[in-house]
């Protein structure tokens, strides 16, 4: 016997909102039921769509036939609409950043707990493939025992203008995209302790938020990470770049343009020594090519779907759910630190 498919709402039909929307016109056993936006354009735009437009809020709650609720509003109301959505029987995606920080998370995880209803967040760029790449290098051990770790994005547009420039409404690239990278990175290092970091933040566009960032996490076991975010940045730096005894790793950019060069064979016994302008040097003379080894990145597929795959195989009893909260707390507990690094300019223990 076939399964119906589960009935989703989304509260709020912007840019992430209507990508959702899109995403899920593409998925089996998931229908959207119809959309609520505070916004008249955006409502016209869903009924041009031959979309249900519920007239308010309260009223998405009150249809039965909606399982599940989408909220993709600006950030500093996604507690308040999912706290609201799990007392009215509903199962819970929020968009990320999840809230603003760690006591809000606590009072969203609690109506989870006391409602029995599954809330989970849209931390979707686990699914990136650049991300998945140098993950299964570093599992896979390809460079040898890695120290270094640097993942950047880079942009030269400032902050859109738009809430996300608006600090009670949670903007700035700490918590639009380090809640990403932060993310990728926590999972890359499953299970090892994040001992130390340091952050300094940008205002180099905006004086409200931060456009911009840069931190240093050491871990326990002790590989040194390098996130960095920028937004005025016209010359981009590689999106990742991971250093191991035997080699490196460079991804340029999500197109997945990069390599492994690794050592190979014998040690170079007689160097020959590069001439710079006040010297020469052996040190930082070039690897003859018959040392080293140039091999294609093990790109790894994905297909973004599988987060709501995963969510309804979850509220259905039939695995786990993938973004689990203890991960999404830890994820919020580090940006805090991150600012309160950046605040007091010194290193944060943290675990």
């Amino acid at each position: 016997m076939l399964q119906e498919d589960m009935k989703i709402a989304i509260v709020g039909l912007g840019g992430m909102g209507d990508w959702h929307r899109e995403l899920i016109e593409s998925i089996d056993g998931l229908t959207l039921a119809g959309i609520y936006d505070i916004k008249e354009e955006r409502q016209e735009y869903a009924k041009e769509k031959k979309i249900r437009v519920y007239a308010s809020f309260e009223e998405l709650l009150a249809d039965e036939e909606v399982e599940l609720c989408l909220i993709a509003t600006p950030n500093d109301l996604h507690k308040p609409l999912a706290i609201a959505a799990m007392k009215a029987g509903k199962h819970v995606v929020s968009e990320k950043p999840v809230t603003l920080n760690s006591e809000d998370l606590k009072e969203m995880i609690a109506a989870s707990e006391e409602t029995g209803k599954l809330f989970t967040v849209h931390q979707n760029r686990r699914w990136d493939e650049d991300f998945l790449t140098m993950k299964k290098i570093y599992n896979d051990n390809l460079l040898g025992e890695v120290f270094r770790i640097e993942s950047r994005v880079h942009g030269s547009r400032g902050i859109p203008g738009d809430w996300r420039q608006l600090k009670e409404q949670g903007g700035g690239m700490v918590l639009d995209w380090g809640v990403h990278l932060l993310d990728q990175i926590l999972l890359m290092l499953k299970g090892v302790k994040l001992n130390k970091v340091y952050a300094t933040i940008t205002h180099v566009t905006n004086q409200l938020v931060d456009d911009g960032f840069t931190t240093s996490l050491l871990f326990e076991n002790g590989v040194e990470v390098i996130i960095e975010v920028g937004t005025s940045n016209f010359v981009n730096l590689p999106r990742w770049y991971m250093l191991g005894a035997n080699g490196t790793a460079i991804i340029e950019d999500w197109s997945l343009k990069g390599e492994i060069v690794s050592v190979k064979g014998q040690n170079e016994k007689d160097v020959v020594p590069v001439k710079t302008a006040a010297g020469l040097t052996k040190t930082m003379a070039p690897r003859r090519e018959d040392t080293i080894a140039k091999t294609e990145l093990p790109v790894v597929k994905s297909d973004i779907r599988d987060f709501y795959r995963n969510v309804i195989k979850a509220i259905r009893g039939e695995e786990e759910i993938n973004v689990k909260l203890p991960q999404v707390a830890r994820v919020m507990r580090l940006m805090e630190a991150i600012f309160e690094s950046a605040e007091k300019q010194q290193v944060v223990d943290f675990e």
